[in-house]
């Protein structure tokens, strides 16, 4: 895949989010949307390198476009770690330069980096020296007393000349004391206006915006006001068809779209494998529960799976069974 490809991928992608965007959440994902750039969890490079943790690396080959995400700040391990990455066939390698939790920063990585931004340039070089496939970042406008302002430009120009020409801001501040992770997703206000004017200050960067944004009008009306490329994270996964079904024909033109229906018919063979080999339904349907908020019958189906799927012998035709709840109500 071309850099111009995924630059185009990245007109929407879906947030990496620990727990939540594993590679199952990501299959689902990809149904409901050909063309979305999709993210893997944070995956630490202590984990890979030092711990030698390779099935963090798996994925189905139906994702592309994806990309995984790295946390950690020693540019060595990172760029053994994006090696591995790259190894593995992703199509991106993405530095998490935003994550606020305590165990981020016991770890010196995540935002606590926005405070030493001379490190991160030389842990992207490191990285790009290592791999031929995209380096990019994902960043917070600052954290705690930082003046947004002064510490964003600053931090993007250190980005740009380290060669990162695609990058992610979540406009939102990280307080890295005195707010759980959790708070520093809603609390912190959101400075859009901010995230725009790097665009104007850094025209050759292909930026992305990110935080709050919950639906395609939004995400719409970002790209019309000139940003290259929209992140959703939580209301794609609550709310995955509202987002992702016409995401291909709004956003990319294609004249396509999904039905969460079909994609629930299309996930049954992905489900038997995984199955097959031992996994859980669980593991899938967790990421399912949301495909028809909204919707007439949506809460039999959330509340089926909830109830059943985790009982020992509990299969693809349990999901059929909570689908009904769905098509009974439309008919």
């Amino acid at each position: 895949m071309t850099d111009k490809d995924l630059d185009r991928a990245a007109r929407l992608s879906v947030a990496p989010m620990m727990d939540w965007t594993d590679r199952h959440c990501r299959y689902l994902h990809r149904l409901l949307s050909g063309e979305t750039l999709l993210y893997t969890e944070m995956v630490t490079s202590p984990a890979l390198v030092r711990g030698g943790a390779l099935h963090l690396l798996d994925f189905s080959e139906e994702e592309h476009p994806v990309a995984l995400q790295l946390g950690g700040s020693d540019p060595k391990e990172l760029a053994a770690a994006a090696k591995l990455c790259e190894g593995r066939g992703y199509d991106e390698v993405n530095l998490n330069v935003g994550c606020p939790s305590d165990r981020v920063q016991s770890g010196t990585f995540g935002a606590v980096l926005m405070r030493t931004p001379a490190l991160v340039a030389d842990c992207v070089k490191a990285m790009q020296d290592s791999v031929s496939v995209p380096v990019t970042v994902k960043c917070r406008i600052g954290v705690d007393d930082q003046e947004p302002t002064e510490v964003l430009p600053d931090f993007l120009d250190h980005m740009s000349r380290a060669g990162v020409q695609r990058a992610t801001v979540h406009a939102r501040k990280a307080w890295l004391q005195g707010l759980s992770p959790k708070e520093n997703r809603d609390i912190p206000p959101l400075d859009y206006p901010l995230v725009h004017q790097m665009k104007r200050d850094f025209p050759d960067m292909h930026l992305s915006i990110n935080g709050g944004i919950t639906t395609l009008d939004e995400a719409e009306a970002h790209l019309a006001a000139g940003m290259d490329g929209v992140m959703i994270g939580r209301a794609a996964y609550h709310n995955p068809a509202d987002v992702l079904c016409q995401a291909d024909n709004r956003i990319y033109d294609t004249g396509q779209h999904s039905d969460p229906v079909t994609v629930v018919a299309q996930m049954l063979p992905y489900i038997e494998q995984h199955m097959s080999g031992g996994g859980k339904l669980h593991q899938v349907t967790r990421h399912m529960l949301g495909l028809f908020a909204g919707r007439p019958g949506a809460r039999g189906w959330r509340r089926y799976l909830s109830e059943n799927a985790t009982k020992p012998d509990a299969g693809p035709d349990t999901v059929e069974a909570a689908l009904a709840y769905v098509t009974k109500a439309a008919a």
